[in-house]
């Protein structure tokens, strides 16, 4: 996200290099915008390294999960590689045979 902020420091750069003065309507509403865009890009910033740690638990308890269902059902990854998906293998549960 580093480039949000890039962004916005040439933007900043821009302005001043306009000379456009903070009294003015105009120079107001620019200031107001680029500090605007530098809040998000923090906002995004953050939520970029929370999505980071989210994706880090949510791998770690997906470990422990496989573990536990290794532990109760005795099904490892390697019994699961013989199928194509692994919805088939709990496909065929509940189905009845129309066989006559």
């Amino acid at each position: 996200m580093d480039y949000l902020f890039q962004r916005v420091s040439y933007l900043k750069g821009l302005v001043e290099g306009l000379k456009i003065e903070e009294n003015t309507d105009e120079g107001k509403v620019l200031l107001a915008i680029i500090d605007t865009l530098e809040d998000f890009a923090e906002a995004m910033n953050g939520l970029a390294e929370d999505q980071e740690e989210l994706e880090n638990y949510v791998s770690f308890i997906d470990e422990d999960l496989t573990d536990v269902e290794e532990e109760l059902y005795g099904v490892t990854d390697d019994d699961l590689e013989d199928f194509e998906d692994y919805d088939e293998f709990f496909e065929d549960d509940g189905e009845e045979s129309s066989e006559e």
